[in-house]
């Protein structure tokens, strides 16, 4: 073998190096991050989804990582064996930027999985529940982000307005239920149609995220917002959220009936629908539900628990001060409140909760809180159940069955939301469980 033939395959197997080295180092840094993710995610039980999340399709991914580098959670995703695999699903907020983001569409984001199933209301592609012209968009159809909201509620009304079916004489094109993204969207998007419609929201305007704690970090992305513009944070205070609802509600001049709860839908036979609200009755041909699940909070179902000093929501923390408080729960609100109620003065934080440790919370949320425990700032009640509660004390039950009673005077539950299942069926709407599916 002459000299210039060395010389080309010496050259060539250093470009080789080049190409292979960085891309096996890589390949090596992913592996190893997503082991540690995966023992992280199995330690704080992230590896059990709660709703909606990615899963790969085997055999189909041919391991770009591209899915892993755009979502913004981290770690849901890793990489392992040369293939994408679906880590820690609870973080999972439903962007579906991995979904698009992979270039062999071998990622679906569904609800529930094979064992655990998640309730929901039946939707079609369009938003229209199993009721002609009943529509769900927004939290209460299994997407919980902002952005998704605020999209759904736009393809919604954008999907109606293509229908060119109106209302006649005094009947509403379109009565929106709920001021928050999701209704907001949908109400922008009626007014930019030229639609007839009315909002109505049973408390104010902002939806679920007015009722976070203060100074609560919202996670968004860019949207564009009629009448408005674009809001381009993708982390903004809850309190500036809700600053730029009210500004876009100024700026476009949109009128919200707050105050007002809707009792009752009912499909007419000649179609449209008849609603029966708290202040009166309307009639409109579309009805899009934009309620959320924040309002129907899981009750314990335990004596005392009707009791004045009982809340199932934190807005000011500041408002207690020299407590004796019990934060009910185990995920990233109760976490978030028992913090913020341990940054008062002269507030003693006890924390109930069923299972021997925190599960499906934030990665921040769970270094706050060990360093709260350290700092005997908060006190866990580990594998135990409120049994009852008084004017002065909390009642629980440990995992022995023992019996205790502590001193209190405020107590916080956030045992989360349940389906508005009952108003839902008296609507005509069915209720499905998904279980790994769409």
């Amino acid at each position: 073998m002459d000299q210039d033939t060395l010389i080309i395959l010496a050259t060539g197997a250093a470009l080789v190096a080049v190409a292979v080295v960085p891309f096996l180092w890589r390949a090596r840094r992913l592996e190893r991050r997503a082991r540690a993710a995966a023992e992280l995610a199995e330690r704080y039980g992230l590896h059990e989804p709660v709703s909606l999340h990615p899963v790969v399709h085997p055999g189909e991914c041919i391991g770009t990582g591209a899915c892993v580098s755009v979502c913004p959670e981290g770690d849901v995703l890793g990489i392992r064996d040369g293939q994408a695999h679906t880590i820690a699903p609870a973080r999972c907020v439903g962007h579906g930027l991995c979904e698009r983001a992979c270039p062999v569409q071998a990622i679906t984001l569904v609800f529930g999985t094979a064992t655990r199933g998640v309730e929901l209301p039946r939707v079609q592609g369009n938003f229209e529940t199993n009721v002609p012209g009943l529509f769900i968009v927004g939290e209460l159809g299994g997407m919980g982000l902002i952005r998704n909201a605020f999209e759904q509620g736009r393809q919604c009304v954008e999907g109606i307005a293509r229908r060119r079916e109106r209302g006649a004489g005094e009947e509403l094109d379109v009565l929106v239920v709920g001021a928050g993204p999701a209704g907001l969207s949908a109400s922008l998007h009626c007014q930019r149609h030229g639609l007839r419609f009315r909002t109505v929201e049973r408390e104010d305007v902002g939806g679920t995220v007015r009722y976070y704690p203060r100074k609560k970090i919202v996670m968004t992305q860019p949207m564009e917002i009629p009448g408005y513009g674009k809001l381009r944070e993708r982390e903004i205070p809850k309190e500036r959220l809700v600053e730029v609802w009210e500004e876009v509600i100024a700026r476009t001049g949109l009128t919200v009936a707050t105050g007002e709860t809707v009792e009752r839908v009912e499909r007419r036979p000649e179609g449209g629908h008849t609603v029966s609200t708290s202040k009166g009755v309307h009639h409109a041909r579309f009805v899009i539900l934009a309620i959320g699940r924040r309002g129907v909070p899981r009750k314990l179902g335990i004596p005392g628990e009707q009791l004045p000093k009982v809340s199932y929501s934190l807005l000011e923390p500041e408002a207690y001060q020299h407590d004796r408080v019990m934060v009910v729960g185990g995920g990233d609100s109760a976490v978030e409140a028992a913090i913020a109620l341990a940054d008062q003065p002269g507030n003693v934080v006890h924390l109930s909760y069923r299972q021997e440790r925190f599960s499906r919370i934030k990665a921040a949320n769970q270094a706050r809180i060990d360093a709260a425990i350290r700092a005997g700032r908060v006190t866990p009640l580990w594998r135990t159940n409120l049994t009852a509660i008084t004017s002065t004390e909390v009642a629980y039950r440990d995992e022995a069955g023992a019996e205790h009673r502590l001193p209190n005077s405020q107590v916080f539950i956030f045992a989360g939301g349940e389906l508005p299942t009952p108003f839902l069926r008296a609507c005509g709407v069915q209720i499905e469980t998904k279980f790994g599916e769409r």
